[in-house]
């Protein structure tokens, strides 16, 4: 084929009946004896952000590290312990633009560290939120600038927290202070946004009647295509084809156990995973599978909304989050705060495994991307928006050093850190919201 007499584009795309499967990075997508060679098979700096968002803030006592290191964790981030060597715990950061206390502005903040405007109406204002900043950098060159993942289904309107509209708490991103981006929380949706080609949800509803799988239509295709690859490129492709199989599987086995869907189209939800747990795997995997195929390089996902009353028996607690969250420092809610935080950590530490297990040029996937996770609410009992639950997970390429516990020991805006996340990833600004300065102690060579 002729492709084959010159590298192959990183954007190669395989094309079937409305399916547009994008590849992994392949040593045939590297020009032999070049600059770019160097670039794209050692690609050595951070390519990719993400944002993970948990709701009502946290139970601080097992979550904060007694020390500067990681050496020995404490009982809700103990998940973490294979993966520790990668993540630096950030503790003191504040949200003051969060206050007056609540959940909505807890939500709005987080990404934006703006004031959310106090409306039951449609005038609100909050600021561009900081992925949408890395989305008009990272995402020029990709399919999707980026990708907004959630958890819950609801779409309130109206007032929802103390005279705040709705959509702060419904909404994590924001591409402008009027323009908050919908969250899609259906696997399926999320699949076909990655791996189809639009289309009318008419249209798609359609194309899944004539197939028992997105993937089938280029499965023909992939077969001729791997003729003319080395053995090596045959395995990655190999391998990333059946994750994705696989992840359709899990979509597909969810919606069967849906015995009638009244709901009228794909725009709706057809069927999610019964166990929250299965539920959010999904939806981390999809994001893992977004990176690989460098579809997007920028993903946010809030793991659950703000003022939840979802129960987790997986964790132990079989109570609404919302109600345990208002501890008044009884102890029993306290340790069932602290299992649900655990919890939550548990889902985005196998995330971070299986990043660290993809091969990457020289690196991983997790090498060359960098995830912040945390939440917006520091005591939930309190409102409070200071001492926030922070992970920095990844970024080796970017000398990230994990392992450790980064104090401060006056309250730092969490802008701070959202700077320089950006400017590790290439996108060099000077201030963003209310930043007084950059985290880089969380980078750089390690001390001697």
């Amino acid at each position: 084929m002729s492709f084959m007499k010159r590298a192959l584009s990183r954007r190669t795309l395989l094309r079937g009946a409305g399916v547009a499967f994008a590849l992994p990075l392949l040593d045939a997508m590297v020009p032999a004896n070049t600059a770019m060679a160097a670039t794209v098979a050692n690609p050595s700096k951070l390519r990719r952000l993400g944002y993970v968002y948990i709701p009502m803030g946290f139970n601080p006592e097992p979550w904060v590290p007694a020390g500067d290191t990681l050496d020995k964790l404490p009982f809700t981030l103990q998940p973490l312990e294979k993966i520790k060597s990668h993540v630096t715990v950030v503790s003191g950061m504040e949200l003051k633009n969060a206050y007056p206390g609540s959940h909505a502005t807890s939500n709005a903040a987080f990404l934006s560290a703006a004031t959310a405007r106090r409306t039951e109406s449609s005038d609100y204002y909050l600021g561009t939120t900081v992925d949408q900043i890395a989305a008009q950098h990272l995402g020029q060159n990709t399919q999707l600038p980026s990708l907004e993942l959630a958890m819950d289904l609801l779409n309130n309107v109206g007032q929802c927290d103390n005279g705040y509209a709705c959509v702060y708490q419904n909404n994590l991103s924001w591409s402008s202070p009027t323009t908050p981006l919908p969250a899609e929380a259906h696997p399926r949706l999320v699949f076909e946004i990655l791996f189809g080609e639009g289309g009318t949800p008419e249209a798609r509803r359609d194309a899944l009647k004539r197939r028992a799988s997105l993937l089938d239509s280029v499965t023909e295709e992939m077969r001729r295509f791997q003729l003319h690859l080395g053995a090596g490129d045959r395995n990655k492709v190999e391998e990333y084809f059946e994750s994705v199989r696989e992840v359709e599987r899990r979509i597909q086995r969810a919606e069967a156990n849906v015995a009638e869907n009244p709901l009228p189209d794909l725009d709706r939800p057809v069927g999610v995973p019964a166990a929250y747990a299965d539920h959010a795997r999904l939806m981390f995997d999809l994001q893992l599978l977004a990176f690989q195929g460098d579809i997007t390089r920028v993903v946010s996902f809030q793991l659950a909304r703000e003022a939840s009353t979802r129960t987790y028996p997986e964790a132990g607690v079989p109570d609404a989050h919302h109600p345990v969250s208002h501890h008044g420092k009884n102890p029993e809610k306290l340790l069932k705060l602290a299992k649900i935080n655990q919890f939550h950590v548990s889902l985005f530490a196998e995330f971070l495994e299986k990043m660290a297990a993809t091969r990457e040029g020289d690196g991983t996937l997790l090498d060359h991307s960098l995830y912040m996770y945390g939440s917006g609410m520091g005591d939930s009992d309190a409102h409070d928006h200071t001492d926030l639950p922070i992970l920095v997970a990844g970024g080796a390429a970017g000398n990230m050093r994990g392992g450790r516990h980064v104090r401060y020991k006056q309250h730092t805006p969490l802008s701070n850190l959202h700077l320089t996340l950006l400017n590790k990833a290439g996108i060099e600004i000077n201030r963003f919201a209310d930043s007084s300065g950059d985290a880089s102690e969380l980078f750089g060579p390690l001390p001697m």
